[in-house]
């Protein structure tokens, strides 16, 4: 493509790599002469700013000059110094060599010319720096003469050698070596070159052809590989390209033929060594690729010969070509259409021709606008192609290539590039850690583990936790729990002993010492007795029953009416009932006790509690507790300051069966009410529930960022606690939770991620349905390859989208137009329980939030529709217009574009017949609706209630996409979360379910609601609603 264009007469050259902004230097050509036969010239640098989107060059600086010029170059001799732009050296008629300092040319202030030399005989056809030395530039001229300048000393030039080649012959080109500083090369008509070296100062070897066809018109050195070079041919007769090596200079290595005329120039890429330049007499440009001897670019044929092509130093991709018209152009070798100059060019045109009225448009033939159209090159070139890359693979591979540690040119062709693969580990310790785990679980062993734990764990709160966790291992695990909460029965027993022996001796009297003494003897008698035989004892007996005792006191039975002559009576008559009353009133409970157990249960219970009502000590809600066993209500009133004689309660008298929930009721408590303060001590209620879930949920509330030496150490508390569950119930009876499952994906992620690909597939649930989990045990199976032995490979857990098939049909009623997919879309359930993104294959390590993969499931996973296939939109309709009732648009105008649809949500909408929101999403306006009404009435500026007022318009579309059913089901799980977040109030949780369903979704399918849902989301996450 072309880029720029100067309307020149000129040789020319390029600043060198290191100057910026690039310029090109121009001098008005000795080969040519203009209507006015004029032999003066000049001299003109021009900018070259490729952001100016014009084909004009831009003029810095000229300078006139006494002869016009045969040869320009452009080297960095003196660039190192501030402000200094290099030196441009100039061949001319006479042997006249004139050496400019650019930077005065460009400045217009010093005087530019350096110095003026007229050494040679004839014509300086032949130029060339040293790309070593700066200082050093080489000359040819008529005569085989060459002079080698030193720019510090111009007085006397040196010679590379002697003129004792016959016949002498002019110098058509001339150029350094590319590696090696002190060899260079001169071409000649005569179809040789030869190759000087310098410090031996004598040619050291010829390269001939031996047809003598060859007529040299320019030479260049491979840029890597130090004895290759390139002669060109002007003879019609042969115009051939020919690369020499001179390690075998006794015929070329390649022979590019594709020019029908003679070769005027060449110009070798030093930024790709593959890529040569050409121009001929047949008015082509082509440009080669060397390791395939094909051209890989062309240009259009020109309209004159170019007789000078150079590569751009600094911008590899772009070159520049004098022709004998009078024109440089600047081209590009990755091609593009030349459609935008060509109508710039008749824009330019047709204003001068338009007289203030517009022409008719303009008719290109197809021919010529497939003519425009030029080919980019067909291998990317050198300078493109990455030195060095590096990327992460699964399973903690880092996959990396790089240049070669050997040079280029001492590579085989074609060069072998190799591809590290390395296994990257970043958690050692854990790794450490999780070998201790597996090896635990292997052998069984896990009550040393735990053990090993307690005595590793620094906090208090890890080494109850961890005890705890010991005891869900061992046998009789409840009393063992009384015991670590501090309550011990021997130890109680120990102490009421003593407790009671401290009381006797403090109350002790004579009339006691006394019944001591009456009750040690009539031990003794029974004791003596005991040694007669049965039928004396019976006998015995029945006679001293018969005996009436003597002496003994009469008792009264109270008969007044006062309260224990009316409880006599009571008695008497046998009603228990009122005899209990009787008591309770004058405050005899003892008595009303042992009455009422006479009385029956129901009694009993009475009495006890009207006991526990009207005694209000501090022991009575204890004993009301036990006696009443009413736990649920004892796990909701206690103080949370007992949450140790809470949970010693659950553990004595609690039934096995109710057992875990009162647990898990005592910890959630212990979470919400204490602030933060009793969160690691609730984790001691879920080990002793055995509730995994609950444990896990709890620990993603402590732990402020998941860091994955965290995530292993709650690891092994669920796989310590699932083991003694699996020893209680059996494998079988446990089966993880949505949260725990997505901790346990998320642990095996990280597994993997550092090479342990075993053992993250041996963590992964068997039997889980949820697409994430499935997903990675597939690309863990996979990614093991033949290390995998004994396991059936998992079922496909993507789904299948046919490519090239039509997803969708078209189907026009008479009162609507609907859409219906091909494929059956399964129902939904009236409200998924959980969003999960199709797209979610590596979880990463997310702070205390629920888990975005919490029980939703996916079933039937290719039958439902991939979120990136957009609805097929019937013709007459825009782009994402949304098709209503056809009565609603008999009158209206076709809409056009989302600008249509964007103005048809945001004003109010009016009253349509539209159909009613299905059953399963009409909870979705409900939760919506109740959050507008919510914020409404917290805000009390006037600019968020008017926003909010535009969102409920807005949120119209939704419930219009709702009722016509063309919703992808990945979005409506999302939006079904996005209001289970709402209900509970958490707007934040939201947000982030918000920006996985946008992630994960078609633009074109959520953009006219998932905007203004985000902005509702984000004022009630604000007003704190």
């Amino acid at each position: 493509m072309k880029l720029k264009e100067l309307e020149r007469q000129a040789v020319q050259v390029w600043s060198p790599a290191s100057q910026y902004p690039v310029y090109l230097a121009t001098g008005t050509s000795a080969q040519q002469l203009d209507a006015s036969f004029s032999t003066d010239g000049t001299l003109e640098i021009f900018e070259v700013d490729f952001r100016d989107p014009s084909l004009d060059l831009k003029r810095k600086g000229v300078l006139s000059a006494s002869s016009r010029f045969h040869k320009l170059i452009w080297g960095s001799f003196g660039s190192g110094l501030l402000e200094a732009s290099g030196v441009i050296a100039g061949g001319g008629d006479n042997g006249m060599l004139t050496l400019y300092n650019a930077t005065h040319i460009l400045s217009s202030g010093k005087e530019p010319v350096i110095a003026r030399r007229q050494k040679h005989s004839g014509a300086v056809r032949a130029l060339d720096f040293n790309p070593f030395q700066g200082n050093l530039l080489a000359s040819g001229a008529n005569d085989s003469e060459i002079f080698i300048w030193d720019l510090n000393n111009l007085s006397v030039p040196m010679t590379p050698g002697s003129k004792s080649q016959q016949p002498l012959e002019d110098i058509k080109a001339l150029s350094w070596n590319r590696q090696v500083q002190h060899i260079l090369s001169s071409a000649h008509p005569s179809g040789k070159a030869v190759v000087w070296d310098l410090r031996k100062n004598e040619p050291i070897i010829k390269v001939t052809d031996h047809s003598n066809r060859m007529h040299c018109s320019g030479l260049a050195w491979h840029p890597d590989v130090a004895t290759q070079l390139v002669l060109c041919s002007e003879d019609d007769h042969l115009p051939v390209i020919q690369l020499w090596d001179l390690r075998f200079a006794s015929s070329p290595l390649k022979v590019l033929e594709s020019h029908s005329r003679g070769i005027l120039s060449v110009s070798w890429s030093q930024a790709d060594a593959e890529l040569l330049l050409s121009s001929a007499k047949d008015n082509q440009i082509l440009c080669w690729n060397l390791g395939s001897s094909e051209v890989v670019y062309k240009l259009p044929t020109l309209s004159s010969w170019c007789f000078d092509v150079q590569w751009c130093p600094r911008d590899p991709l772009v070159f520049s070509a004098a022709s004998f018209d009078g024109w440089i152009n600047l081209y590009s070798v990755m091609g593009r259409s030349w459609e935008v100059q060509q109508m710039r060019q008749a824009d330019k045109i047709s204003s001068s021709f338009s007289k203030g009225q517009p022409l008719p448009p303009l008719q290109v033939p197809k021919q010529v606008a497939q003519a425009s159209l030029i080919p980019p090159l067909k291998k990317p070139p050198k300078w493109m192609r990455r030195p060095a890359g590096v990327s992460f693979a699964f399973g903690g591979k880092l996959v990396t290539f790089g240049l070669p540690s050997t040079p280029v040119h001492q590579v085989p062709q074609p060069c072998l590039r190799l591809v590290f693969i390395s296994q990257v580990t970043t958690e050692p310790e854990l790794l450490t850690q999780s070998a201790e785990l597996q090896e635990a679980l292997g052998s069984g062993n896990l009550l040393n583990y735990c053990q090993n734990k307690i005595h590793q764990s620094s906090l208090q709160s890890e080494k109850m936790l961890w005890q705890f966790l010991k005891v869900t291992l061992e046998k009789d695990s409840r009393m063992k729990f009384l015991k670590l909460l501090g309550y011990s029965k021997d130890e109680l027993q120990k102490k009421v002993a003593t407790w009671l022996r401290s009381d006797l001796r403090l109350g002790e009297s004579p009339q006691s010492k006394g019944d001591d003494l009456n009750s040690n003897r009539q031990q003794a008698f029974s004791i003596q007795t005991s040694k007669h035989t049965t039928w004396e004892a019976s006998a015995s007996s029945a006679f001293f029953d018969e005996l009436i005792p003597q002496n003994m006191t009469p008792w009264e039975i109270p008969i007044t009416e006062d309260t224990e002559g009316l409880l006599s009576r009571a008695l008497l008559l046998g009603e228990l009932g009122p005899a209990v009353e009787l008591c309770l009133k004058e405050e005899h409970f003892a008595d009303a006790i042992i009455l009422a157990q006479a009385g029956g249960s129901d009694l009993l219970k009475q009495a006890q509690e009207r006991y526990l009502a009207e005694k209000k000590t501090g022991i009575a809600p204890l004993l009301a507790c036990i006696i009443q066993k009413n736990w649920k209500d004892m796990v909701h009133t206690c103080s949370l300051k007992n949450w140790r004689e809470a949970l010693a309660l659950l553990l004595t008298y609690s039934e096995p069966e109710k057992f875990p929930e009162l647990c898990d009721r005592l910890g959630t408590r212990m979470e919400q009410e204490s602030g933060w303060a009793l969160t690691s001590e609730a984790r001691l209620c879920y080990v002793c529930s055995g509730s995994v879930e609950r444990l896990v949920e709890c620990w993603a509330k402590c732990q402020p960022a998941s860091s994955p030496m965290a995530l292993q150490d709650l690891m092994e508390k669920v796989m310590v606690l699932n083991r003694s569950l699996e020893l209680l119930w059996g494998p079988d009876g446990v089966s993880p939770g949505p949260a725990t499952t997505y901790r346990i994906t998320q642990y095996a992620n990280l597994l993997a991620a550092q090479g342990n690909l075993a053992t993250a597939m041996s963590y992964l649930p068997s039997d889980c349905a949820q697409l994430p989990v499935q997903q990675l045990r597939d690309r863990l199976f996979h990614a093991q390859g033949s290390g995998v032995s004994g396991q059936q490979s998992p079922s496909f857990p993507f789904p299948r989208v046919v490519v090239g098939a039509t997803p969708y049909s078209q189907e026009t009623s008479s009162s609507r137009l609907k859409f219906q997919s091909s494929h059956q879309v399964p129902i939904l359930p009236p409200r998924p329980r959980i969003f999960t993104p199709q797209s979610s294959l590596v979880m990463p390590l997310t702070p205390s939030h629920p888990s975005p993969y919490q029980g939703f499931r996916m079933q039937n996973t290719s039958d439902y529709r991939p979120s990136g296939v957009q609805e097929a939109q019937p013709l007459p309709l825009g782009p994402g217009v949304r098709p209503g009732p056809q009565d609603s648009l008999k009158n209206a105008p076709v809409p056009k574009g989302n600008l249509q649809r964007k103005k048809q949500c945001q004003q109010p909408l009016e009253k349509i017949n539209r159909k009613e929101l299905p059953p399963e999403h009409q909870s979705l306006k409900i939760s919506f609706e109740a959050l507008l009404q919510r914020c409404s009435q917290s805000a009390t500026d006037l600019k968020t209630k008017r926003k909010l007022d535009e969102a409920a318009q807005r949120l119209e579309c939704l419930y219009d996409k709702l009722c016509e059913g063309t919703l992808s089901p990945p979005v409506l799980a999302g939006l079904h979360e996005i209001a289970r977040c709402v209900d509970a109030g958490s707007s934040e949780q939201g947000l982030v379910v918000h920006a996985q369903v946008v992630g994960c979704s078609s633009f074109s399918e959520v953009s006219s609601f998932m905007p203004v849902l985000k902005s509702v989301l984000t004022i009630a996450h604000k007003l704190h609603v």
